[in-house]
Parts: C-alpha cells; structure tokens; sequence
C-alpha cells in the first residue's frame, strides 16, 4: 500500500505514506513510512519516519486530537 498527498503551502512537495515490511532487514518488524519531499520526489524524500505498526493506532489518535 502507498499513498501520496499533496504538500499544503508548498508547488511540488508530497507527503508519501507506505507500508514497509521488514526494512531493517530479516525479521525486522514492519513500519509505515512516512515521507516529506519538498521537491515533489515521493521515493527519495528529504525527511521521512518509521513507525512500528504496533504504535500506528496511539500516534493516529494522537493525531486526530491535535486537529
């Protein structure tokens, strides 16, 4: 799965969001990639963070409360 949206406020940045199984390579555990590109280049982002797919439902919550 991979999504790419849109940088508010910028002409060509994305924000890249795709799910990564064991990145970090065997038996690593899987993390979404989230990923900023200010230059609109979604597979070679300036800035990106892992997050283990164990924590993902505490940091969406997170989240929504910040909005």
């Amino acid at each position: 799965m991979s999504k790419t949206i849109s940088l508010s406020g910028t002409k060509k940045g994305v924000i890249s969001i795709t799910k990564l199984e064991e990145p970090y390579g065997k038996d690593s555990g899987t993390v979404a990639s989230i990923g900023i590109s200010l230059a609109g280049n979604a597979q070679e982002p300036e800035w990106k963070v892992h997050i283990p797919m164990d924590n993902l439902d505490e940091v969406i919550k997170a989240l929504q409360e910040l909005k």
